[in-house]
C-alpha cells in the first residue's frame, strides 16, 4: 500500500494538542468508554516520539494489570480481553501516572458513554498524528505488482491524486490481464518464439495451423495522427489482442516509446527495429495485403459453415487490417464473426486505425460472451484499459504533479474545461458564450453578480474555493474566464481561480515537447471532479475515460456564429465514441443501423452516426 507522510513537526504539534484533550475527556467522568480500537488509542499515545507520557502510560497499565491479577500465561483470548479492558478504561491510577488529577467521581446517573461522533474524532486525530492515508496502488488488481517504482513513478502514485477511486475491475478481467502478461513474456521480443515468428514472416509463407503458430500470434498497432487518436487506437488494439490471444506490439514512432511507461512486466510492448515489413507504417487502403482487398480479390475467402477457411486456400503470412476513417465495406467485415474465424488463423496482423473501435467488437457475436465476463459494466472498458496501459513517464508525471500541487490540490472543487479549436478557427465569442452558458446552467460554475450588487460578506478568507482547469491550444478562452471571475464576484461567494498549463496556439504533430504537454494536460483533466469537453474531441475522450467521468459535452454548432441551444448535454457514458463505425448487419448480411443491434451499443450524443458503449443499469 502506498502512503504519503506528513511532516514530523506537524505530527508533534497535533500529538501534543490532541492527547491531553482526549485524556481530559476520558477523565471528566467515571470510567467513560472510548469507542476506538486498541491500535488507535495505543497509536495516539505511542506515536509521540520522545513524549514522556508513553512510559508512564505503560507503567500505569502494568500496575493496573498486577492489581487485577492478570496472568501472563493466560489463554490468548483472555489476554486479549484483559488488554482490551485496560485500553478502554482509564482509571485514577493511570491518570495520576500521566500527571492528571482526576475529578471527583460523579454519581452513576451522571456517568455517560462517549458517542459515535467522538469515535470519528479519535480516528481523525489518529490519522492526523500518523500523517498517513492508505491507497490501493494496484487498483483492485488491475495493475501487476513488482515494478521498480523509480522507473515509472506514476504507475503506483497516480491513485494518490484521484478523489474518485475509479471502478473496480472484475476478477475475470484481472485474471485475463495476468494471462496476457504471461503471453507477452513468453512470445514477445527477445524470445525464441518471437525469432521463429519473424523467420516465418520473412519467408512470406503461412505458418499453418500448427500448435506453435497458434500459441504465439501477433498484432502490430500502427501509431499515427494526434495523441488522443493514438491512445484510443492502442487501447482498441490491446483489447482485440487480449480477446484473440495475440501479443500486442506497438509501433514506437510518434512518441509512443517516449511518453508512456512499459505496461507489461519483464518485457516490452514496443516493436523492435528490424521488423521484416519495412514499409508497414505506409500501409493504406490500397495495400494489396489488406483484409478487405484480399477478400475483394478472392485471395482469401470465408466459410460460414465451418470454423476454418476453405480447405483449398493457402493463408498469407500476414494481413493488414485497415480500419481508418476511409475503410471500405469489405474492410469493415473485420467486425463479423465468420471473418474473425479466418483472421485468427493468420499469425501476423498489422492494424491501422485512428479511432476507438471497441463498440464494433461488441457487435461481433463471437466476442460478446467474453466481453460480458470481462466487463460486467460495459461502459468501463476504456476506463480499465487506459488505467492499465497508459502511465506517464517520469518527465510527464513531473509536469502533472507540479502543476496539480501548485494550482489544484487545495481547491474544494475542480472543474475541467477542454476547449478544442478545430483547424484555424479564430477566437470565438460564440464558443466562449457556449462555455459560460453550459457551465453556469448546469451549476458547474457560479453566476456572476450584476453590476452594483453587494457581494457575499466574508468574515475571513473563503475556504469555499473552486479551481477551473482550462486546456486549449488558445489562451484567449482562459484569459476571458479568468477576467470574468476577477473583475466580478461570484453570486455564491465562492473564490474562483482559473488556470491553463500551456497554449501552443496550433497542433504540432510529432513534436516531442508538444505531445508531452498534451499528455500532461489530458491527465490533469482526468483528475478533476467535473469535466466539460468539446464534441468530437479524442483529447476529451481520453481524459473522461481515465478519470471515470461522464462529462458534459458541448455540442458542435451548425455554424460558427451560432450558439447551440442547449449548449451542452450530459454524456450517456464515460466510454469514447467510435467515429467511423460499420453500417452492416453481419447476421442479416445487409446494411443496417448498428446503433440498434445490441443493447450495449448506441449512438453518441456528439456525433449522430458514431457508436459508443453504454451500461443500462437496472432501476
Amino acid at each position: 500500500m502506498t502512503k504519503r507522510g506528513a511532516r514530523p513537526g506537524a505530527v508533534r504539534i497535533v500529538l501534543l494538542l490532541s492527547v491531553p484533550l482526549l485524556l481530559l475527556l476520558l477523565l471528566s467522568g467515571d470510567r467513560r468508554q472510548l469507542k476506538a480500537s486498541d491500535s488507535e488509542l495505543f497509536g495516539l499515545i505511542n506515536r509521540g516520539g520522545s513524549t514522556a507520557a508513553a512510559p508512564a502510560w505503560h507503567a500505569a497499565m502494568r500496575q493496573r494489570e498486577t492489581k487485577l491479577g492478570v496472568d501472563a500465561a493466560a489463554a490468548p483470548w483472555k489476554e486479549q480481553q484483559q488488554r482490551s479492558a485496560a485500553v478502554r478504561w482509564l482509571d485514577a491510577e493511570a491518570a495520576t501516572a500521566l500527571g492528571f488529577t482526576p475529578r471527583t467521581k460523579r454519581p452513576p446517573c451522571c456517568s455517560f458513554t462517549i458517542l459515535d461522533h467522538l469515535h470519528l474524532t479519535v480516528s481523525f486525530v489518529a490519522v492526523a498524528v500518523s500523517g498517513e492515508r492508505s491507497y490501493d496502488k494496484l487498483l483492485g488488481g488491475l495493475l501487476a505488482d513488482g515494478f521498480d517504482e523509480r522507473t515509472c513513478r506514476s504507475r503506483y502514485q497516480s491513485v494518490m491524486y484521484r478523489r474518485r477511486p475509479g471502478k473496480q475491475p472484475s476478477s475475470y478481467l484481472v485474471s485475463k490481464l495476468r494471462q496476457q502478461e504471461a503471453l507477452q513474456r513468453r512470445c514477445g521480443p527477445g524470445t525464441m518464439a518471437y525469432s521463429h515468428a519473424l523467420e516465418q514472416l520473412r519467408s512470406g509463407k503461412s505458418s499453418g495451423n500448427t500448435i506453435a503458430a497458434q500459441d504465439c500470434k501477433y498484432l502490430v498497432s500502427i501509431s499515427y495522427r494526434g495523441l488522443g487518436n493514438r491512445i484510443l487506437a492502442t487501447a482498441s488494439a490491446f483489447l482485440y489482442a487480449m480477446l484473440t490471444g495475440r501479443v500486442l506490439l506497438v509501433d514506437p514512432s510518434n512518441e509512443m516509446g517516449e511518453l508512456f511507461c512499459e505496461p507489461f512486466p519483464d518485457t516490452t510492448w514496443l516493436l523492435p527495429p528490424g521488423f521484416p515489413l519495412e514499409s508497414y507504417t505506409n500501409f493504406s487502403i490500397s495495400t494489396a495485403e489488406s483484409y478487405g482487398n484480399m477478400l475483394r480479390n478472392k485471395v482469401i475467402r470465408t466459410d460460414a459453415a465451418g470454423d476454418v477457411p476453405a480447405a483449398s486456400q493457402q493463408l498469407p503470412a500476414f494481413s493488414y487490417v485497415h480500419l481508418d476513417h476511409d475503410a471500405t465495406e469489405q474492410d469493415n467485415l473485420f467486425f463479423c464473426d465468420e471473418d474473425q474465424r479466418v483472421l485468427r488463423n493468420i499469425s501476423w496482423l498489422v492494424m491501422r486505425t485512428d479511432s476507438y473501435i471497441v463498440p464494433g467488437l461488441f457487435l461481433d457475436k463471437g466476442f460478446q460472451d467474453e466481453l460480458a465476463r470481462l466487463f460486467p459494466e460495459p461502459d468501463t472498458v476504456f476506463h480499465h484499459i487506459s488505467r492499465y496501459l497508459f502511465h506517464p513517464n517520469n518527465h510527464v508525471w513531473g509536469l502533472v504533479t507540479r502543476y496539480y500541487d501548485a494550482y489544484l490540490a487545495t481547491a474544494r472543487q475542480r472543474v475541467g474545461i477542454q476547449v478544442r479549436v478545430f483547424g484555424s478557427q479564430p477566437n470565438s465569442p460564440e464558443l466562449l458564450e457556449q462555455i459560460t452558458k453550459c457551465t453556469q446552467k448546469q451549476g458547474l460554475l457560479p453566476e456572476l453578480l450584476t453590476a452594483g450588487a453587494e457581494p457575499v460578506t466574508q468574515q475571513a478568507p473563503s475556504l469555499n474555493t473552486k479551481a477551473i482547469l482550462v486546456t486549449s491550444l488558445k489562451s484567449w478562452y482562459h484569459e476571458k474566464l479568468k477576467g470574468m471571475y476577477w473583475e466580478r464576484a461570484a453570486a455564491t461567494g465562492e473564490a474562483v481561480s482559473v488556470h491553463q498549463p500551456s497554449h501552443e496556439e496550433f497542433q504540432r504533430f510529432g513534436a516531442k515537447s508538444h505531445d508531452a504537454k498534451a499528455w500532461a494536460e489530458i491527465y490533469l483533466l482526468s483528475l478533476t471532479d467535473t469535466l466539460v469537453t468539446t464534441a468530437w474531441s479524442t483529447f476529451g475522450y481520453v481524459a473522461q475515460g481515465l478519470g471515470g467521468l461522464r462529462p458534459w459535452v458541448m455540442y458542435r454548432p451548425d455554424n460558427e456564429t451560432h450558439v447551440p441551444d442547449p449548449p451542452c448535454g450530459r454524456d450517456v457514458s464515460m466510454d469514447p465514441c467510435f467515429h467511423a463505425p460499420p453500417f452492416y448487419d453481419c447476421r442479416l448480411k445487409r446494411g443496417a443501423d448498428t446503433g440498434k443491434i445490441v443493447p450495449q451499443v448506441q449512438h453518441c450524443i456528439d456525433m449522430s452516426w458514431g457508436l459508443k458503449i453504454v451500461h443500462h443499469r437496472s432501476s
